[in-house]
């Protein structure tokens, strides 16, 4: 598997880092995990064209986690991409059937698809979820964030596993959900001085990190208050392995 941090920022308006979104590539297909303002831009940076996307995961639904949604489904009603356009899913947190309603509701038209270009699937905030996508497998558990937000382990045919937080606070389910994972990514918004509630700070990530007993962590989603700070000397307080800050367009290979 590879990894590329296609946007390491968050609703903060950055000149280097993008809202969040995540590209997880097994067997060389993308399967895209947010996609935050600026996502299809980065993308195509990267040859990634809407057309490509056959899976997408939202971990939970604010807007510097969803907003390219609107940017995705309208480019590919393009005539030029529509043809090209294969089957596609959406997965999401309970709630996802009426999010994309309420989009296509607001954009009348633009945004819809026939039922067999498009397959909405909710997943259960109140409950582990198990999905088998043929080369991969997915689990998930609930975030301490909103009601409606979660994480996922992607694991391949080898046994290579990654472990995506989305937006979360210190939370049990996600370091279970993590256990000895090859990749964990953790959101680490805020600097341990100024910790809020429903987000993790450097230590925090690095504790989840340490007790999960992953094989390296790659930490993301920082606010400027946190950027202002020495983000790995925080960490480090709580996690001693292989550490990653991210940044936009970095590639990890598993």
């Amino acid at each position: 598997m590879e990894v590329i941090i296609l946007g390491s920022g968050t609703a903060i308006p950055m000149k280097d880092r993008g809202s969040a979104s995540v590209a997880v590539f097994v067997n060389q297909s993308p399967i895209l995990f947010d996609m935050g303002p600026g996502t299809l831009g980065r993308m195509a940076r990267l040859g990634m064209g809407p057309e490509k996307i056959k899976s997408i995961f939202f971990t939970h639904f604010h807007p510097d986690h969803t907003a390219d949604l609107i940017h995705f489904l309208f480019a590919c009603r393009n005539p030029g991409l529509f043809e090209k356009r294969s089957p596609f899913v959406i997965s999401g947190p309970s709630g996802l059937q009426k999010f994309i309603k309420a989009l296509q509701s607001a954009y009348p038209e633009w945004l819809n698809f026939p039922p067999e270009i498009i397959k909405i699937e909710e997943l259960s905030c109140t409950k582990d979820n198990e999905r088998n996508h043929g080369h991969y497998r997915i689990r998930t558990a609930p975030t301490h964030h909103t009601p409606q937000s979660l994480a996922y382990r992607i694991e391949d045919d080898n046994g290579n596993t990654i472990v995506i937080s989305g937006d979360t606070g210190y939370s049990d389910p996600v370091i279970r959900l993590a256990n000895e994972a090859d990749l964990l990514i953790l959101e680490a918004a805020f600097p341990d001085s100024q910790p809020v509630e429903g987000h993790l700070t450097p230590s925090l990530a690095g504790r989840m990190a340490h007790l999960a007993g992953v094989k390296r962590l790659v930490l993301t989603h920082f606010y400027p208050e946190c950027l202002k700070t020495d983000i790995a000397a925080q960490c480090r307080k709580t996690w001693d392995g292989e550490l990653t800050l991210a940044e936009d367009l970095l590639q990890i290979r598993i």
